[in-house]
């Protein structure tokens, strides 16, 4: 395993354009469920257990070369808001263009082909996590981050919160994050019918409201 690899992957910085969204996080603020550091790690916890859980899982799958088309399809199935599947699609293409031009491999080239819209972002990260000479788990710990960090991030923007106490809840969420990562890889190892299908109604009900919006900070 490149360490470097992952941590490159994993950087907020790496041009993928992860940082354009909220993860829900700006439609939450809006709401007022989230607005203070507590309600923004009650909702990354929620975020980690459930969407994060369903993207590790199919990114260490895709890591682990199972059938690509087959875990694009299961992406999609999981996906039930059109506006995230609009976004996970468009996130995957960026986050495509990103890896081919750090880590090029056929595999990469194989999904530009089969879907030029862009594949789902899970499955683009799976895949370039192989490219870069990552593995399943290293997949699903990037995958399992990124469901917190981003958000995490968006918080610190929309309520100028303390950064020192984001960084707090971000790393007490270390132990849960290994641990989702884990059962991410464990599923994803049993084959896809054992995959993860968590669900979080309200981040698609808030994916469909912050769409309509014509104002807002965030592209979703």
């Amino acid at each position: 395993m490149s360490v470097s690899a992952l941590l490159l992957l994993a950087d907020g910085r790496f041009p993928a354009g992860g940082h354009a969204h909220s993860g829900g996080a700006e439609a939450a603020v809006k709401a007022g469920r989230v607005h203070d550091a507590t309600t923004m790690a009650a909702f990354l916890t929620g975020r980690l257990h459930t969407t994060g859980l369903t993207s590790a899982a199919l990114a260490a799958a895709a890591a682990a070369d199972h059938d690509l088309a087959a875990l694009d399809e299961a992406a999609d199935a999981r996906t039930p808001s059109p506006a995230q599947r609009a976004t996970s699609r468009r996130l995957g293409r960026q986050l495509l263009r990103a890896a081919r031009a750090a880590w090029p491999h056929p595999l990469l080239d194989d999904l530009r082909s089969r879907y030029p819209r862009g594949a789902h972002q899970p499955v683009v990260l799976g895949v370039a996590a192989y490219a870069a000479g990552l593995g399943p788990t290293e997949a699903a710990a990037v995958a399992a981050y990124e469901s917190v960090n981003g958000p995490a991030t968006a918080c610190l923007r929309l309520l100028g919160l303390d950064p020192y106490e984001v960084a707090a809840r971000l790393a007490a969420l270390a132990p849960q994050l290994d641990a989702v990562a884990a059962r991410a890889t464990e599923a994803a190892r049993a084959g896809l019918e054992q995959l993860p299908a968590a669900s979080a109604p309200l981040l698609d009900i808030y994916a469909e409201q912050h769409h309509s919006w014509k104002v807002r900070l965030f592209a979703s």
